[in-house]
């Protein structure tokens, strides 16, 4: 076992997803993960979705890095973050809104369930 593992979705194969229809709100995005470690609780690798906005809610911690493209995440009180391109930040859990793809967003992830 390497104690080291470089992020990349190089020979891994992506699980293919979408929102569940009743979170859905517009669109048809297409969400592509490439899981690269799971251990004790915490999850990470990269996740990309076509363009589209569904209802999140979030009961995991979760760190982001925005690869390329523009995303919106919207709180429950209507305040918009606009995601792009060399920006990262933490979703606490509790976090309750909407999350739309602009623009075809990669992003690395690492969340603590």
């Amino acid at each position: 076992m390497s104690f080291l593992s470089r992020v990349s979705r190089d020979g891994i194969a992506a699980d293919i997803t979408r929102p569940e229809a009743a979170k859905l709100l517009a669109g048809d995005p297409v969400h592509s993960t490439w899981n690269i470690d799971e251990a004790e609780g915490l999850y990470c690798g990269l996740w990309q979705s076509t363009p589209g906005k569904w209802k999140v809610s979030y009961a995991e911690w979760e760190y982001v890095y925005i690869h390329h493209g523009h995303s919106v995440l919207t709180d429950a009180a209507g305040t918009a973050t606009h995601l792009r391109a060399g920006d990262s930040f933490i979703i606490r859990p509790g976090f309750e809104g909407t999350w739309e793809v602009l623009e075809t967003t990669l992003k690395d992830y690492v969340i603590r369930s």
